[in-house]
């Protein structure tokens, strides 16, 4: 298998900021674009053209989608997995707040950091940056604490079970990318794999869960559309396979408790929330979380 950097770069760093900074901004994004798509036709017409832009794209590089090299078994696992996580998150939000699903989707670094090492050695933890993995995701608890009192229906229980199994196909994705033969396929590949089956699979969930299909949209939500697929579902998705095939995937991992610090700031920016001191509080955590996770260990003497 292709030999993974141990720590992480500049590049590794700015390009996981960047991703998380937006994936926090589609979440509030998404939520704005309810009223008029519904979400898992949103999530639909999101994989539907990324996978169309992903074979552009690899049209114009010469990058080979198609041809045989054994990974086919594995990238459609991966790709199930990629599909279930979205789905099971998107049809969660009926039972339960979302704040409440953000914290369990956000358990998938905890089964990453688990279930990896298993097959993987390097990517196994030490103490302390288990310590700073425990770290982050207790400031994810809480900086959500701000958003509950939020009226929950009978079913919660269903909504959150949904969202920690979604957060278990996340996980479960980034151990099966990392010990099977999609290690050595390129990432366009590896995105395809997962975009494609999710491109499939969507349109007939929105259909069996009956949903309007809208084709008439307003700029707000064509733009919405727009953003989520180009940059969200295609290049940030993109950027994560790549950094997947050159960095550990548990020192990646760490960095997505970001995402849902980010949401809350743009949902105040955006919605008008206020920007609390339990918020504030919760950057620095996970900014102390990431630092412990990637530390080098001291040189022995």
């Amino acid at each position: 298998m292709t030999q993974r950097k141990p720590h992480l770069d500049m590049v590794a760093v700015g390009l996981l900021v960047g991703c998380c900074l937006l994936w926090g901004f589609q979440q509030v994004l998404v939520k704005a674009t309810l009223p008029e798509v519904p979400p898992i036709f949103q999530a639909a017409l999101r994989f539907v053209g990324a996978t169309l832009l992903l074979f552009l794209w690899c049209r114009w590089r010469g990058v080979s989608l198609l041809r045989r090299d054994g990974s086919l078994k594995a990238g459609l696992l991966a790709g199930s997995l990629f599909a279930v996580e979205f789905s099971l998150l998107y049809v969660g939000l009926q039972y339960s707040a979302a704040s409440r699903l953000t914290i369990f989707l956000y358990t998938a670094p905890f089964w990453v950091a688990m279930l990896l090492p298993l097959w993987v050695q390097s990517e196994r933890l030490r103490p302390l940056q288990w310590l700073g993995l425990g770290l982050a995701f207790a400031a994810v608890l809480f900086a959500l604490r701000d958003g509950r009192g939020q009226a929950y229906a009978s079913q919660q229980w269903l909504g959150d079970l949904m969202a920690l199994t979604a957060g278990l196909a996340w996980g479960l994705t980034t151990v099966t990318i990392r010990t099977t033969r999609l290690t050595q396929v390129v990432p366009e590949k590896l995105l395809l794999y997962q975009i494609g089956v999710s491109a499939l699979t969507m349109p007939v969930l929105s259909w069996l869960l009956g949903e309007p299909w809208v084709w008439h949209f307003s700029g707000f939500a064509l733009g919405s559309l727009l953003l989520q697929t180009v940059v969200g579902a295609f290049a940030s998705y993109l950027a994560w396979m790549w950094m997947l095939s050159h960095y550990q995937a548990t020192k990646l991992s760490v960095f997505v408790f970001l995402t849902p610090v980010f949401a809350l700031l743009f949902g105040a920016l955006w919605l008008g929330e206020a920007v609390t001191p339990t918020l504030l509080a919760s950057l620095v955590l996970v900014a102390i979380g990431i630092v412990l996770v990637n530390r080098k260990p001291a040189a022995l003497t």
